[in-house]
């Protein structure tokens, strides 16, 4: 593909990690940005890779701009709300298995879309346009619409648009309004980037074939399913393979193994065109995030050799 811009949309927030003897790690991750985080650690030199979110006016959100400009993302899109606060979430972990607990009712960027002229302005300046269930959750319903306004407005255009459901009911008044709202950012979209047991808890889907099929009939073109342990199950141009997930000796932590296989995956499938390999490579990738402790782990650890991952 020849686009060069990459822009993820939704929330970055402060991130409370385990650091043993019941002391807490301070980052910063959330979903879209850690697939932009991955993203940006894999793709070549000449793509750039943007943020789009709302933060408040305070220290914290200084210090998570500047982590974002560090990390090689650009932040121009990123609003400023003033006396606003960015999120902040625990994660809880017991055998390497993660529950959260989260703060995040006045978070910034649930006002991310409050402004249609910059949504529109950052939509249209992106070649892949990457959001998320979440990202749709946190937003008031009239921000969600314009939102996914644009959004179609770039698939219409040939954008490359991305969703990956990543589907959390209590971040959503009721089930209907996710049911609704999720159908509508895969319609909008041109490749979802599902999890099966989300499919399966919150849609009632039997089978991947059955995720894959409600999701083509909303008019996506290409499906990837993962299943963790399990692979990943490709449907792109109705041809259907399968990629094994690869073999982790000891899981530490899940957080962001989704996440940052969506990030590699899209790294390789924008470079090569190819959905298997960009899966396998991104399976690697994801291999090694689930080995170390949370959400974003550097590049340096990530086995990357001429971009790609090494076994």
């Amino acid at each position: 593909m020849s686009g060069r811009r990459f822009l993820s949309i939704g929330e970055c927030m402060v991130e409370l990690s385990q650091a043993g003897d019941g002391l807490l790690r301070k980052g910063f991750a959330g979903d879209t940005f850690n697939t932009a985080w991955y993203a940006r650690a894999c793709l070549a030199a000449d793509w750039s890779v943007d943020y789009f979110t709302a933060l408040g006016d305070d220290a914290m959100s200084d210090e998570m701009v500047a982590f974002i400009d560090k990390s090689g993302i650009g932040t121009s899109l990123i609003r400023r709300i003033r006396g606003r606060t960015p999120g902040l979430y625990m994660i809880n972990l017991k055998d390497g298995e993660r529950s959260f607990s989260y703060w995040r009712d006045n978070s910034a960027a649930r006002s991310l879309a409050a402004d249609p002229d910059r949504v529109r302005e950052a939509v249209e300046s992106a070649d892949v346009v990457y959001f998320s269930g979440i990202t749709l959750a946190i937003l008031p319903r009239e921000d969600a619409a314009t939102l996914l306004a644009e959004i179609r407005r770039a698939k219409a255009a040939g954008k490359l648009v991305v969703f990956d459901p990543n589907i959390r009911p209590r971040l959503w008044a009721s089930y209907d309004v996710m049911h609704t709202t999720i159908s509508e950012g895969a319609r909008s979209s041109v490749l979802v980037m599902p999890s099966f047991d989300d499919e399966a808890a919150h849609f009632g889907d039997d089978s991947i074939d059955a995720t894959i099929h409600r999701y083509k009939a909303l008019g996506a073109v290409n499906i990837v399913v993962k299943n963790g342990a399990d692979g990943v199950r490709l449907n792109f141009a109705d041809e259907e393979t399968f990629v094994p997930a690869e073999k982790v000796k000891k899981v530490v932590d899940t957080t962001s193994a989704g996440d940052s296989f969506n990030g590699a995956f899209l790294s390789r499938y924008l470079e090569t065109g190819d959905a298997p390999a960009a899966a396998r490579f991104a399976a690697g990738v994801a291999a090694r995030v689930v080995s170390e402790h949370g959400a974003l782990v550097v590049k340096e650890k990530l086995g990357l050799s001429g971009g790609r991952a090494r076994a």
